[in-house]
């Protein structure tokens, strides 16, 4: 806790340098044990930090008779004073401060005792105080699993928890495939980290980063790309979360992430179509006139969100579209728009079918959202993917487009369906893989989720 507080966040100048920490006991005894491991640790590493214990009444520790006042050499009166005055800078508390203290400065939270129902809630929420210079606040439990702590907030709060943990030996499979592509060397990492840390300025770093850039472009396919940018972000993602919580000792990663920071913006994305191509020509302008179809009033919904842990898969090459789903499709289709007079009904169905999932399934910007984000973002992409099949499809099928164009429940069915059977495939091939682990040289088979 102490070398957490010293690098994580005093390190990182949280709420200007100011911030302070409360540790949360499961008992009197405990908490004066802590309070003695603090002093005694605070001491020995030379931080000019102390910390300040607080419990009720007096209390038999080691022989003597302890109270607040006599451990911390000042009055309990004095504690919500003094926290806010330096050098103290830890709480350590077995259950007082837990409800009704409002402290700004107060960041992290370190646990050590079991919280559940309104006594989490009220706990957890000494942090949520505001400051102008506070941005964030963590904690750090060493009792309770999330379920526990999410089946608290419920009941008081719209909450958005972390569904599972994040595993942070993923950091050694991500760095060894990126430093497989070569797309930098390891002179030219020292050579940019080197100067970063110098504060050398930024057009003395762009020549090693567009350097980088050149092979990137030069030597990977487009499938390469995506799944080299894909692991760049995974790995700055991942490493960023669990360095804020371990004490890495690993130079090279370190390096690594400096370099990838500035990287990944450089690093050029897909080549976008031009949504507009075909459309002019196709339409006939005499005739057109604009119409409301509908006025709408967007809501969102009162519930619990859940989010997953740090993503720490960067990406892959694209799957073949899975069409099993065909006849369900097809029978969707005959069953709600079977009644509109098609020129040729079986010829559109074929497309619905087939050839749309097959182009929406392999669009670079939607393979790429699904290998690299969550549903949602998946399905903007999707929508767009979706969209510019149906452009392409203008002028062979007019009237599927024109359908797709005007007919909001035909859109909104062809878009959720080619949706579902897309993703769908997408998370099976995920799944097949993961199965696969690949260690020390052998293959370690695991039932895949």
């Amino acid at each position: 806790m102490v070398d957490h507080f010293h690098a994580q966040v005093i390190g990182h100048r949280k709420i200007g340098g100011h911030a302070r920490a409360m540790v949360i006991t499961g008992g009197i005894v405990r908490a004066i044990q802590y309070y003695h491991a603090f002093k005694n640790y605070l001491k020995e590493r030379k931080s000019p930090y102390a910390p300040i214990v607080a419990f009720s009444g007096e209390h038999e520790y080691g022989g003597k008779k302890a109270t607040e006042a006599t451990l911390n050499g000042f009055p309990s009166s004095q504690i919500p004073d003094k926290v806010q005055q330096d050098p103290y800078r830890f709480l350590i508390v077995a259950d007082k401060f837990q409800t009704g203290y409002d402290e700004p400065l107060l960041h992290t939270m370190y646990v050590d005792k079991a919280l559940s129902g309104i006594k989490a809630v009220q706990t957890l929420s000494r942090l949520n105080r505001a400051h102008p210079r506070k941005y964030d606040t963590f904690v750090l439990d060493f009792y309770n699993d999330s379920e526990t702590i999410k089946k608290s907030f419920e009941p008081y709060y719209r909450t958005t928890i972390l569904s599972d943990e994040t595993d942070p030996n993923k950091l050694h499979d991500l760095k060894s495939d990126l430093d497989g592509y070569q797309v930098y060397s390891k002179a030219q990492i020292n050579d940019l980290v080197g100067r970063y840390l110098n504060g050398a300025d930024r057009d003395k770093l762009d020549p090693i980063l567009d350097a980088c850039v050149a092979t990137y472009n030069a030597d990977l396919d487009e499938d390469g790309q995506v799944d080299f940018k894909g692991k760049a972000k995974a790995f700055v993602r991942t490493y960023g979360f669990l360095s804020s919580i371990l004490s890495y000792s690993n130079a090279d990663w370190e390096k690594l992430s400096i370099i990838l920071n500035f990287l990944i913006p450089k690093l050029p994305a897909p080549k976008e179509e031009d949504l507009s191509r075909g459309i002019l020509e196709a339409i006939d302008m005499d005739s057109y006139r604009v119409e409301v179809k509908t006025s709408l009033k967007i809501g969102l919904a009162d519930q619990d969100a859940e989010i997953g842990p740090v993503p720490t898969s960067g990406g892959g090459r694209k799957p073949e579209p899975e069409l099993d789903q065909l006849s369900n499709i097809v029978k969707a289709f005959n069953d709600q728009f079977g009644n509109i007079d098609w020129k040729d009904g079986d010829k559109i169905r074929q497309v619905i079918a087939k050839e749309i999932p097959a182009k929406v399934a392999a669009d670079a910007a939607y393979q790429n959202a699904m290998k690299n984000n969550d549903k949602k973002t998946a399905r903007i992409e999707h929508d767009a993917a979706l969209q510019r099949v149906m452009i392409d499809l203008l002028s062979d099928h007019t009237e599927l487009f024109k359908q797709f164009s005007d007919n909001p429940s035909f859109k909104k069915w062809l878009g959720d369906t080619i949706f579902g059977v897309t993703y769908q495939q997408q998370a099976e091939q995920s799944a097949t893989w993961a199965s696969h682990v690949v260690k020390d040289g052998g293959v370690l088979f695991q039932s895949a989720s």
